[in-house]
């Protein structure tokens, strides 16, 4: 190429340059997204009442991984948090504040199955993505093609810890008891009853409570007559250490298999030594030996000055994969977002490796726990 030319050249690629800039076509940052542009996301959590340590572990695992994300540099988030109460209406109305006012580009959250049921449909018609990160319940990521969950549902965990303690303990006969005024409660019975059956489990007694209930000896007296071989128990942590307490100290000395909301340290805190002899299915086990989980079992304990629980776990790894979503999208558009959100396959957090379905739903293998000698375990 002569002199005259490769100036021609460089004349016609400088015209080409400036003309694409001009008309933002193609442009970096247009297409940088992370890099420097802050992303919003909105947070639901149950922040205040009876629940209120979920929304708590839950925000705790969301700021831990907002820091580590945003100090790395490769994308930025602003988390916008509201709080919900563990109520319906104040879910959906926080949902609408984040979505029509705060012009979020994603959601996490709710905390409760039942607060999904009004948020996800309202994120979804708005083209909002949304993970549930405890939202464990049949039916959620079929909301819409917006909703997603990295919380093992009901349906993947119960049968595993039920298989698990069958196998273990020889039992053939079972008693079930269940809140029957949630939506996460009453899932989990769903589940415990059918996977009863498919295991050939006699079922002795089916007993049910209300959320909020403060004495279970009723239920408890009846289950102890019919004498089963374990209890499936569809509690949230707050009821199901209340009634693993009193059923001790009524004598019923049998395993109890819980669903996702019974596998919380706050078990141990509550009844002792009566949560001995509790048995849950998990993607999370603060003792894995695995240097991602030790390292962030490390920092959560030195910032919080406690051991984090599953539902910060599910937080901090839902924070890290709707972060590489936005980098692989290259912007804060919603949809962009929610198509690399879809893609999610093999990601490793301190879960484990997960990836969603078509539905959106994770896929990965629970572990089984037992609470034994005051803390929680691998069942063997």
């Amino acid at each position: 190429m002569g002199k005259f030319s490769k100036a021609l050249f460089m004349l016609i690629a400088i015209t080409a340059l400036v003309f694409t800039a001009a008309c933002g076509g193609g442009s970096s940052d247009s297409k940088s997204g992370g890099k420097g542009k802050e992303v919003k996301v909105g947070v639901i959590s149950w922040l205040n009442g009876s629940g209120a340590s979920y929304g708590e572990a839950i925000t705790n695992g969301l700021k831990l991984a907002n820091k580590e994300i945003n100090d790395k540099g490769d994308v930025k988030i602003k988390l916008i948090t509201e709080d919900s109460a563990g109520k319906k209406d104040q879910a959906k109305s926080a949902a609408e504040k984040l979505i029509n006012s705060e012009n979020v580009s994603a959601i996490i959250g709710p905390t409760l199955s039942t607060e999904m049921q009004v948020v996800g449909p309202t994120a979804d018609s708005s083209g909002i993505p949304i993970i549930g990160t405890s939202t464990t319940a049949k039916g959620i990521p079929q909301i819409g093609d917006y909703v997603f969950r990295n919380s093992i549902p009901e349906e993947q965990a119960i049968p595993a810890s039920i298989k698990a303690a069958k196998e273990k303990y020889k039992a053939k006969k079972v008693a079930i008891l269940y809140g029957n005024d949630d939506v996460f409660t009453k899932s989990g019975y769903d589940v415990m009853k059918d996977e009863a059956k498919k295991q050939g489990l006699q079922v002795t007694t089916t007993e049910k409570f209300q959320q909020g209930q403060a004495d279970y000896k009723a239920q408890l007296t009846k289950i102890k007559s019919t004498k089963p071989d374990m209890i499936l128990c569809s509690a949230l942590y707050n009821e199901g250490a209340v009634i693993m307490d009193q059923a001790r100290k009524m004598g019923i000395d049998v395993p109890f298999v819980g669903g996702n909301g019974f596998n919380s340290p706050q078990v141990i805190d509550i009844a002792g030594d009566a949560a001995n002899g509790l048995i849950v299915a998990t993607p999370w086990f603060a003792g894995k030996d695995d240097q991602k989980v030790k390292d962030f079992v490390k920092k959560y304990k030195d910032k919080y000055g406690k051991d984090p629980d599953q539902f910060a776990a599910q937080a901090y790894d839902a924070l890290y994969v709707l972060a590489a979503a936005i980098e692989r999208a290259g912007s804060d558009d919603p949809d962009a977002i929610r198509d690399e959100l879809a893609k999610t396959k093999d990601f490793k957090g301190i879960l484990g490796t997960m990836s969603f379905d078509k539905e959106g739903d994770i896929v990965m293998k629970p572990t089984v726990l037992i609470i034994k000698d005051g803390k929680f375990q691998e069942f063997k």
